[in-house]
């Protein structure tokens, strides 16, 4: 039996498509990282952040991107291949997991409602400046799961 040929979702990349509008996405992207360093939010959490909702949104292009840059910012590959299980291991610090438990319940939402008590546990934390730019960033990088996802971003082979 002959292979079917599969048509692309759309006729192109969407970002390409529809340039100025990626450009502000982009820049919602600076903003927040911008923003996040002023409040003292560690790269690292944010890169977790972007991680943990690309896999659970099945990004497999965002997913190599922030494998990358979670390195970049001192992540392990330990921990990154834990990433899917972090309330089940100890090895992610206390504020780490609740940042973790925001964007995942966000990038849920669907299904349930990020919790108050979750609220709660993460001014344990985090001010709640820091709690939105949190939320923030859920919100920002599913945005960008979904615009990859549909323009099927491809991942490349990494360059040694």
């Amino acid at each position: 039996m002959p292979e079917q040929e599969t048509k692309p979702r759309l006729a192109g990349y969407l970002d390409k498509q529809q340039p100025d509008l990626y450009a502000t996405l982009s820049h919602y992207s600076q903003q927040l990282v911008d923003e996040a360093d002023r409040l003292g939010i560690p790269r690292r959490t944010l890169e977790l952040i972007n991680y943990l909702c690309s896999q659970i949104n099945g990004c497999a292009f965002c997913l190599d991107l922030h494998h990358r840059r979670a390195l970049k910012y001192g992540e392990t590959e330990q921990r990154l291949s834990l990433v899917a299980v972090y309330k089940e291991v100890q090895l992610f610090e206390p504020a780490e997991v609740v940042a973790m438990e925001i964007a995942e319940q966000i990038t849920r939402m669907s299904t349930s409602r990020p919790s108050p008590e979750l609220f709660e546990q993460a001014r344990q934390h985090y001010s709640d400046e820091q709690i939105s730019v949190l939320c923030m960033a859920a919100i920002g990088i599913n945005a960008f799961n979904r615009l990859s996802i549909l323009s099927e971003h491809p991942v490349r082979v990494a360059k040694k």
